[in-house]
């Protein structure tokens, strides 16, 4: 099978941040590769804003040099890179003081292609670049602006930062950006719901007994120390992706395929789930800290050894047991665990089913496993049902636990397009399907301020983790007294 690629309208993209790791490591090679798919049509324009002091011919050999390191060889064509880099330019600004945006503004010219804003920057500059623009007459109708998390800490600070941005610009035209909504598995998951008849009267509380997430990495701080310090995993991926992943796998059959139709049952499951107050947050929630050990194949420091300082109270790993308070999930717990520092790197979902109400097996032929259905966002994208056979040959009845595998890299031949990629191109196109609306982005503050609360009011403190493990024991335990254990690949 191949994919068809549809070119998009000519657009002008001024990256803000445009010389920050964001565009080095993902946005320049993002586009570079929808280039060379031929999903541009002439004139589209690429313009870098930043402070720093650069030439246009300096920013493209910045560009060259993230191409080089984030894109692997085999996808680097000398013809398509030369188009490519003649798109670029680069503008100086300062997002505070206002200085450049007149130089901006003459840059682009009245071009009245689609132009997008993208604020590849701190959330604290959303709100002056917005006004900045805004003041240089560069808002069109046809212009759209995108808002990297994190956006706020909290459900004030978030509110805030919404409220500035939408001084200037229409909800139509905030593209809020989760690059996991992005993801090729991601998106499967509501094909394999909604588009198949298998599951779906199988997706509720009187056939699935719990369902885990878990978004565990290995690498530790690495250049987000000023930021990760004063945020935490609660805020880092909870708030965003892991919620997000939750709403595609309890949500209901949207309406339609339409954002808003999709938005808004993501929202209904974002308000339906139980608040972790006081004292139930000792029970059901987990705060982890990394200490010194062993990851990728090599011994590594702990968190703070990498910090520098001899105290810190920031999670690097939480677990939670969630809950969502409807007719379709009461009852069904949903265990979401991620962490930094963890024993491998792996992202995905499993449904487990529950257990067969009776065995007619004697007991010689080993015990009936329930079964999982378990969704691989990275690495190795793809999709295993795990289900009860009979092991081949004679001698009687023994039954063996094995899956039914689809592997993406197996099934469909051809590259994986980057989440960004995909999301970029949806946001030229004005579909805003895969990105988040500002109630889904406060109704998840809604849900996760009163857990920052209780544990700031219990003063409840992190448990130490080996790095190159799982987590904290008391992970283990969280789960493990509800007669439950984590699927670890």
């Amino acid at each position: 099978m191949t994919s068809t690629t549809i070119p998009v309208d000519p657009f002008d993209l001024i990256v803000f941040g445009g010389t920050g790791d964001l565009a080095e490591r993902k946005l320049l090679p993002a586009l570079y590769r929808r280039q060379c798919a031929g999903q541009f049509q002439e004139p589209t324009r690429i313009v870098g804003a930043s402070r720093a002091k650069m030439s246009d011919a300096e920013y493209r050999k910045f560009a060259e040099q993230a191409i080089s390191e984030h894109v692997d060889k085999n996808e680097i064509d000398k013809d398509q890179l030369k188009t490519f880099l003649e798109r670029l330019s680069y503008v100086v600004v300062n997002a505070v003081s206002g200085e450049g945006f007149d130089t901006l503004k003459k840059h682009i010219g009245d071009s009245k292609t689609i132009r997008a804003f993208y604020l590849a920057v701190a959330p604290a500059l959303f709100g002056d670049i917005s006004k900045h623009l805004k003041e240089v007459g560069l808002v069109t109708p046809t212009s759209r602006i995108v808002m990297e998390k994190p956006i706020g800490r909290d459900l004030t600070t978030a509110k805030e930062l919404n409220d500035h941005v939408a001084k200037v610009f229409s909800e139509q035209q905030i593209f809020r950006i989760d690059h996991y909504l992005g993801k090729e598995t991601v998106q499967n998951l509501m094909a394999l719901r909604f588009a198949n008849a298998l599951y779906e009267p199988l997706w509720n509380s009187a056939h699935i007994d719990h369902v885990q997430i878990t978004v565990a990495e290995t690498v530790g701080l690495e250049d987000r120390i000023t930021y990760y310090d004063k945020a935490g995993a609660l805020r880092d991926m909870v708030q965003n992706h892991m919620l997000q992943l939750l709403c595609l796998v309890a949500m209901e059959a949207p309406s339609s395929m339409e954002a808003d139709a999709l938005r808004d049952e993501k929202l209904k499951v974002l308000r339906s789930l139980t608040r972790i107050n006081g004292k139930d947050a000792a029970k059901t929630t987990v705060r982890g800290q990394y200490r010194a050990g062993a990851s990728s194949n090599g011994p590594v420091k702990g968190y703070l050894e990498e910090l520098g300082s001899k105290e810190s109270n920031t999670e690097t790993f939480v677990a939670i047991k969630a809950e969502i308070a409807n007719w379709r999930w009461a009852g069904v717990p949903f265990y979401l665990r991620t962490g930094k520092r963890m024993a491998t790197r792996v992202s995905e979902i499993v449904i487990e089913f529950k257990p067969i109400p009776h065995s007619i097996f004697e007991d010689s032929a080993g015990n009936v496993t329930a079964n999982q259905l378990v969704i691989r966002l990275q690495p190795d994208e793809g999709v295993k049902q795990w289900i009860m056979i009979k092991d081949p040959g004679p001698g009687g009845m023994r039954l063996r636990h094995v899956s039914l595998d689809m592997s993406f890299a197996e099934s469909f031949q051809g590259r994986n397009p980057d989440a960004y990629e995909r999301l970029i191109m949806d946001m030229i196109r004005g579909n805003q399907s895969l990105f988040m609306r500002r109630d889904e982005v406060e109704a998840a503050w809604q849900w996760i301020d009163p857990i920052l609360g209780a544990w700031e009011d219990s003063h409840q403190e992190v448990q130490g983790y080996t790095a190159g493990t799982w987590g904290p024991s008391s992970s283990i335990a969280l789960i493990e007294r509800d007669g439950r254990t984590w699927h670890e690949s």
